[in-house]
């Protein structure tokens, strides 16, 4: 189980990580800009890659382990806010990823 664990942290980090260049794109100005093109081919890049192997799992794994612990991505989703994005992380916010992760728990035990 640890090994699909570590699989299902991987595709929950990358799409986080997809959502954060698809955030980049959004500062971009809608032209023939080619930081556009970029974030945008990178977050698509990151976001089906995530996708193919989140269908990989579902293949090996039950659907009710499987598609909760996709939650994890708000886990990922916070880090990246806080250290890439500047962006201010409340006890509110902070409490709930614990929470998704104290529900993550009681799925795989």
């Amino acid at each position: 189980m640890i090994s699909w664990l570590l699989v299902i942290a991987l595709f929950t980090w990358m799409g986080a990580i997809g959502g954060y260049f698809f955030k980049k794109a959004s500062g971009q100005k809608i032209s023939m800009n080619l930081n556009l093109f970029i974030y945008l081919l990178a977050g698509s890049l990151f976001y089906c890659a995530g996708a193919v192997l989140n269908i990989w799992v579902l293949r090996h794994l039950p659907y009710t382990v499987v598609f909760p612990l996709t939650s994890f991505t708000y886990v990922w989703t916070l880090a990246i806010s806080y250290f890439l994005l500047d962006e201010t992380i409340s006890i509110k916010k902070s409490a709930g990823v614990v929470l998704i992760i104290i529900g993550s728990i009681f799925l795989v035990r």
